[in-house]
């Protein structure tokens, strides 16, 4: 039993609890409702993928608005799929494998390029992000796979088919990730704010910085099949620049990053079960929704505080 089979039959009990308040006709499945005297188990690891994902990516995101790397999710994404096409045309058990070694050395190597001065982030995030698509879709084509459930599940991201197999992987890289995360928290936010000055106090900044992009490689790989290599920065990106406008200081927006992470996933899924929809699409909509909405909440109280004199 794996580490992501585990945690699903530890939480799974607690869920159920909550069955009495959960709404919907196909939602409670995901809380451990059974149909026919069975537990929908598709279902039951589409939630705790989805919960577990959110925890990281929030954690992840606030530190790539603060360092302005917004955009390096989505590149990693789309690299994550070209490793991806070629482990589904090799027959590999679990193509993200492939998609976590093309993606780890695609950050180091954008790392280094704009680290060297040799090509900025934007640029070399750019060249990455269109090749490494580009030659999964012509591995694809060579291999003679064409659109299939598979490709698109990885594609634009499709819960219902995690296997136990791929649970484990993405459990298991959310919690190295998120350790790595805290445990490198106050060097990161010192090679952030004055990399110079965290240099000379004898802070490792470029072994920080690569571990940083290892792990954001990682956890852009735990997020593929989850949203999808076209959707990911909706969860990576979207929650974090919300929290911004609520938080008034880094702990306060990393506390409600994970709020709006949390909120996105639930309400994703709730409506897609509800509506017949990709939970992935509906979680980015979420996401985008409730954006909208702070956006809308941060206007009127602005102009309800300072209004202007006619």
């Amino acid at each position: 039993m794996g580490i992501g089979v585990a945690l699903v039959e530890i939480l799974i009990p607690f869920f159920k609890l909550f069955l009495p308040i959960i709404p919907g006709d196909v939602f409670p499945y995901f809380f451990g409702a059974e149909l026919n005297g069975y537990p929908v188990l598709s279902l039951q690891r589409a939630l705790i993928v989805s919960i577990v994902v959110a925890m990281v990516a929030g954690f992840l995101g606030t530190f790539l608005l603060v360092q302005n790397l917004a955009l390096i999710g989505d590149g990693l994404a789309h690299v994550a799929f070209g490793g991806v096409a070629i482990g589904i045309v090799l027959q590999a058990t679990s193509p993200l494998w492939y998609a976590l070694i093309f993606s780890i050395t695609a950050a180091l190597a954008i790392y280094e390029l704009q680290s060297r001065g040799i090509l900025t982030g934007d640029a070399s995030i750019a060249i990455f992000m269109t090749g490494m698509l580009g030659l999964g879709l012509v591995i694809l084509r060579i291999g003679e796979f064409g659109m299939t459930a598979d490709v698109e599940s990885y594609l634009y991201g499709n819960l219902l088919l995690i296997t136990d197999e791929e649970l484990d992987i993405i459990v298991l890289l959310c919690f190295v990730s998120m350790l790595m995360l805290g445990l490198l928290r106050s060097g990161l936010l010192a090679v952030t704010i004055d990399p110079i000055t965290a240099s000379v106090q004898g802070i490792p900044v470029q072994w920080i910085s690569r571990l940083f992009a290892l792990i954001t490689a990682c956890v852009v790989v735990s997020m593929v099949k989850v949203l999808g290599a076209i959707l990911v920065t909706a969860l990576l990106v979207t929650p974090a620049a919300t929290a911004q406008m609520m938080g008034n200081s880094f702990k306060s927006c990393m506390i409600w990053t994970q709020v709006f992470a949390m909120m996105s996933v639930l309400g994703g899924l709730y409506f897609s079960a509800e509506m017949d929809t990709g939970a992935g699409s509906m979680i980015a909509v979420v996401a985008a929704s409730i954006f909208i909405v702070v956006v809308i909440f941060q206007n009127i109280v602005k102009v309800a505080a300072n209004p202007t004199d006619n």
